[in-house]
Order: C-alpha cells, then sequence, then structure tokens
C-alpha cells in the first residue's frame, strides 16, 4: 500500500509545535522542499497565514479543492462545503487529542 497523505495544496494539517500547536490549518502552496505556507482559516481555527516548517506539521486525510494562493474567504468557503471541522471532530485523532487534554487537566480530586 503507498502513501495517501502528500503534502499539496488544500491539505488539512495539524500544527504539531510552536504557538499554535494543535490547531488545524490548510497548506496553500509549497515554498521549497522543507517550508509550506499555511492558512487556518483564522476564524475557524486562530492560525494566520503563515510560513512553516514540514516538520511542524502532520498531514490529515481531509483535503479541501482550493487553487493555489487562494484568498481566506476562499478557504473558509471550502471548509464550510467540505464541513471540515465536522469531520475532524468525528475523527478518532481529534477524539484521542481532546481525552488528553481532559486527562491533563484533571486533578487527584477530579
Amino acid at each position: 500500500m503507498g502513501f495517501t497523505r502528500f503534502v499539496e495544496v488544500g491539505r488539512v494539517a495539524l500544527i504539531n509545535y510552536g504557538p499554535s500547536t494543535g490547531k488545524l490549518c490548510t497548506i496553500i502552496d509549497i515554498v521549497d522542499q522543507q517550508r509550506v505556507l499555511i492558512d487556518g482559516p483564522f476564524d475557524e481555527t486562530g492560525v494566520h497565514r503563515q510560513v512553516i516548517s514540514c516538520k511542524r506539521l502532520s498531514l490529515t486525510d481531509i483535503k479541501v479543492q482550493i487553487p493555489r494562493c487562494a484568498k481566506e474567504k476562499r478557504i473558509v468557503d471550502a471548509w464550510k462545503a467540505d464541513k471540515v471541522t465536522e469531520t475532524w471532530e468525528a475523527s478518532s485523532w481529534a477524539k484521542r487529542l481532546s481525552a488528553k487534554k481532559r486527562r491533563a487537566s484533571l486533578s487527584d480530586f477530579d
């Protein structure tokens, strides 16, 4: 079985390092072999448009149909059309992350 998660325009990824850890983003352009341009969209995920290293991203199975270097409005429309947030929250990966966050917030008295 071959790879199914490629670094490509429209791929939804999870940021796994830095100030935006745990937030979803969309790859909107590939800068070079090791860096990509991402955008949240900010209203949905809280991630601004920025260049980030591929090492800081975990690719998901979710992909939206957007052109290269799409504006934020177009990305928001694609997210809503493909119901990315609902698809992500229904995935086992997101459920594991939320359970891990919940366990970390518990104390001995809960």
